[in-house]
């Protein structure tokens, strides 16, 4: 019948020898799991799993067929793909999700279309205008004047402005660099401090008339073992004059503060800034004051406070906030690392009044560091978690740098640790103001700007004098630091200098102006980088947008037009700031 044809016929069972039965074949020395698994990652499956093949070939082939893989229906397939299920690959690509998003080591700093540089922007950058406030007489009966610094814009609203300057050399950036201002040191930063805070014309000296206003350094540390100290010129009095007079003449807090910390408010007021205060020498971190001098013990006109830091390296601090960080191979912190920081700077040419500025969108507070800051957190999702801070907190904005500490130094006299473990800078345990459109996503960048800053706040009348060396009043023991000529500072005659080789992973003692040049090269470096990055991005050439040259522009510095005067091909003026004290 045609039924039968091409059939096959069913064998009788064989009742012959064991050796018809067909038999799992023995391992080889070159087996590999039909099903790969953490431990064999590189092994490749088999396509079938092969056994002996009986003598009948009709019933090889039929034990030999390889098995049909059940494939799932269309609709099925979408589902698994919209649910991300691990069969998603065969359903039809979604083209949303062919784009990624770029990591961090892909991005490149934001490019803006801008209006030519006028002639003045070739200029020098200048510093802001002094006007005399007031005078005072300091501890040693010297007479300290303070200026009222006008005419400079202020770090507030989630910007951050540095002084910029017109570059010929620079034209793939628009001619724009980073520069410096007059005093070319490390001083206190005019435009990173609160409005009514007055300053010497070095930026040393720093005193209010009004409630608790903070004032940062122009420099922060990352990483190494940092040294700065200041003196309490006006503060709480050593002696007062006669019965009812005063106790104080104002008061000041001093330490350490990030980029987060509010300038409105004391050093130690959050999270993002550890401080002391002289009220009887109080350890100030998160609004809450903890005995930490002996009783007895205060902080006075003419003492020296010394601040010392100790941060690990950046590639230690970028393990941590990464999720890396391993404690029983990264405690000791001792791996020799290429790796430099991946700097992306965000940022546009402004003009405030006479001056040129760069505009960068600031690092603002975190919703996990703010309800730890709370006295009666509000539980919210994602953020509020039962664990301390540690350097493994499932969190990055909550976790801590393991070998980190604050010391503090009263008149040369160590007085121990201020604080232990600091907490994570570098992003993502700090990020930028939320930002939207084509900018979106790029809040966990590092611009350089993070790390901790040398900090003042001062209060009705308090001042005091920074020294950020490297001559210092009174040097810790073992820095090989010099000390500087002084006449009367603090009262102790026996100064108690204690050795501290017991501290792990110690670190060589630098001066904070030393920070100072390496910031100077760094911007210089980085500018070089953001330059050479834009002119790969134009093909490997200089695209003259403006028709400017070198000798083109000093030819037109030399002429000296108004600065009101465009350069040749210019249309229309960056954007202006306007700001109110």
């Amino acid at each position: 019948m045609a039924s039968d044809v091409g059939s096959p016929r069913r064998e009788q069972t064989p009742s012959g020898a064991a050796t018809t039965v067909p038999q799992k074949r023995a391992l080889e020395d070159d087996h590999s799991p039909a099903v790969p698994s953490p431990l064999n990652p590189e092994n490749k499956a088999a396509s079938r799993v092969q056994i002996q093949a009986p003598e009948d070939t009709q019933q090889a082939a039929v034990l030999n067929r390889e098995k049909r893989t059940k494939k799932d229906s269309f609709k099925k397939r979408e589902a698994k793909a919209a649910a991300g299920g691990s069969d998603s690959s065969r359903a039809t690509p979604d083209p949303k999700q062919q784009h990624k998003e770029p990591s961090i080591n892909e991005l490149l700093p934001a490019r803006y279309k801008l209006a030519p540089p006028k002639l003045t922007d070739f200029e020098p950058a200048r510093g802001p205008v002094f006007t005399s406030h007031h005078e005072v007489q300091g501890p040693e009966g010297e007479t300290i004047e303070f200026f009222d610094a006008t005419e400079h814009v202020f770090n507030k609203r989630a910007f951050h402005y540095t002084h910029c300057i017109a570059d010929p050399t620079f034209p793939s950036m628009f001619y724009y660099r980073q520069t410096e201002t007059e005093p070319y040191a490390a001083h206190m930063a005019f435009e990173d401090s609160a409005s009514h805070v007055y300053f010497d014309r070095q930026g040393r000296h720093v005193t209010t008339d009004k409630g608790f206003r903070m004032s940062r350094a122009n420099v922060a540390v990352r990483e190494g073992r940092w040294y700065w100290e200041c003196k309490v010129t006006r503060g709480t009095l050593r002696e007062p004059s006669a019965e009812g007079d005063n106790k104080a003449h104002g008061h000041v807090r001093v330490g350490w503060a990030r980029r987060e910390a509010s300038l409105d408010a004391p050093v130690g007021f959050d999270c993002y800034s550890y401080g002391i205060r002289d009220v009887a020498g109080q350890k100030v971190h998160m609004s809450r004051p903890k005995d930490f001098f002996p009783p007895g013990e205060e902080i006075k006109e003419g003492d020296v406070i010394g601040l010392e830091i100790q941060l690990p390296s950046e590639h230690l601090h970028r393990k941590i906030v990464t999720g890396h960080y391993n404690p029983a191979v990264d405690l000791a912190d001792d791996e020799p690392s290429l790796e430099a920081p991946n700097i992306i700077r965000d940022r546009i040419p402004i003009r405030f009044k006479q001056h040129i500025y760069f505009e960068k969108i600031d690092y603002h507070t975190t919703k996990e560091l703010e309800d730890l800051f709370s006295p009666a957190p509000v539980a919210s999702a994602g953020s509020s978690s039962p664990e301390p801070p540690n350097p493994n907190h499932p969190l990055p904005s909550l976790r801590t740098l393991p070998n980190s500490y604050i010391k503090i130094y009263k008149n040369g006299k160590d007085m121990g640790m201020l604080w232990t473990d600091l907490f994570a800078f570098l992003p993502p345990a700090s990020k930028q103001s939320t930002q939207s459109g084509a900018h979106a996503g790029r809040e966990a960048l590092d611009d350089g700007t993070v790390g901790y800053y040398p900090a003042v706040s001062v209060f009705r009348g308090g001042a005091v004098e920074l020294n950020f060396g490297p001559d210092f009043w009174f040097p810790p023991p073992g820095s090989g630091l010099p000390q500087k000529q002084q006449n009367g500072v603090g009262d102790e005659d026996d100064v108690d200098m204690l050795d501290d080789s017991s501290v792990p992973n110690q670190k060589p003692l630098r001066p904070v102006s030393d920070r100072y040049e390496e910031q100077i090269v760094e911007d210089i470096v980085y500018d070089i980088i953001d330059e050479v990055g834009f002119w790969a991005q134009d093909g490997g050439k200089v695209i003259d947008r403006f028709n400017l040259t070198a000798k083109d522009a000093e030819k037109l510095l030399a002429t000296g037009v108004g600065g009101a005067q465009l350069l040749p091909g210019g249309r229309e003026e960056i954007k202006e700031l306007v700001q109110d004290d």
